[in-house]
């Protein structure tokens, strides 16, 4: 049995802000190479691109990138740019900032200062003139403390109409009520997936009281993160998976989307085929039993 689908929007919309995006949507961090950043070795740049037009082609216009995901040949802004533009009136491209890396690759934490210099970066390497939505990516070492300065510096950018929407990423519910004192919040970009930790679930539901759109990033690597998915899946996640004729990451993703009707996914790859297997997860509908057992997976991954 094979899952078919109608294309990214077999698993219906949401908004970020005033944009409306299909659930599915595309990330780009693994189009510079075979794995993360300088994990692996480079990517073929034509199949990089022909993969971004053909997310397009399927209904993706919710992509996920960033500056600092590149690899020693290649830039996910500059393939977008080169495979997109000019871009549709209603693809919606995403971004983040607060970290950064330099030429060499090595990693840097912007000031609320330098926050400007990282989004006209991305302006630049988009070919734009303003950025759709750009996530703030808290560190690891702000998890309890404040980030009232650096989000205010990017509610100050959106005033002057460099930024449309503003997001939040690796958030509390904390960091989130803060955030949304300041300015708008339309998304938060946290990890999260089938066996995620409990505390995850703090962020999803007050999203979801806020109809604020939840992003989950590695919902298909799951601990494997940046690496990429490993071969761990568990019993259940392979019976489920066995039962629809379906991948254990076409499982995942189709788990998360039902997790809430604010939930989106970007799940990214290099592989044209594992494109179409993502899109198609959209279309994948779990049985009540299906989500209890799921969700009472306690292997990571």
């Amino acid at each position: 049995m094979t899952l078919h689908t109608g294309g990214a929007a077999a698993a219906g919309t949401w908004r970020l802000g005033d944009l409306t995006v299909n659930r599915i949507g595309f990330g780009s961090m693994r189009l510079t190479g075979s794995a993360a950043f300088d994990l692996g070795t480079p990517s073929d740049r034509e199949r990089s691109i022909s993969v971004l037009r053909r997310a397009v082609e399927l209904g993706v216009n919710h992509i996920d990138t960033a500056a600092f995901y590149f690899s020693s040949r290649r830039s996910a802004n500059e393939l977008i740019n080169h495979a997109l533009a000019p871009y549709p009136e209603d693809l919606v491209i995403a971004t983040k900032v607060w970290p950064g890396r330099d030429p060499s690759g090595e990693w840097w934490w912007a000031t609320p200062g330098q926050l400007r210099g990282q989004v006209e970066e991305n302006v630049r390497q988009l070919g734009r003139d303003h950025l759709d939505l750009v996530n703030l990516r808290i560190p690891p070492s702000r998890r309890t403390e404040s980030i009232a300065e650096h989000f205010g510096a990017l509610a100050d950018l959106r005033d002057a109409g460099l930024i449309r929407h503003l997001g939040v990423s690796n958030a509390t519910p904390e960091h989130l009520a803060e955030a949304q004192s300041i300015a708008p919040v339309v998304c938060v970009q946290n990890a999260y997936g089938i066996g995620a930790p409990p505390e995850g679930e703090a962020v999803l539901r007050a999203c979801g009281e806020q109809d604020v759109a939840f992003v989950p990033f590695f919902t298909i690597a799951g601990e494997g993160r940046e690496a990429g998915a490993g071969t761990g899946d568990s019993p259940q996640v392979l019976s489920v998976a066995r039962a629809h004729g379906a991948t254990a990451a076409q499982v995942r993703l189709a788990w998360t989307l039902q997790q809430g009707a604010h939930v989106l996914v970007i799940p990214g790859t290099g592989d044209p085929d594992h494109l179409a297997q993502n899109v198609a997860a959209g279309a994948l509908r779990l049985s009540a039993d299906e989500m209890a057992r799921l969700s009472s997976d306690d292997r990571r991954g």
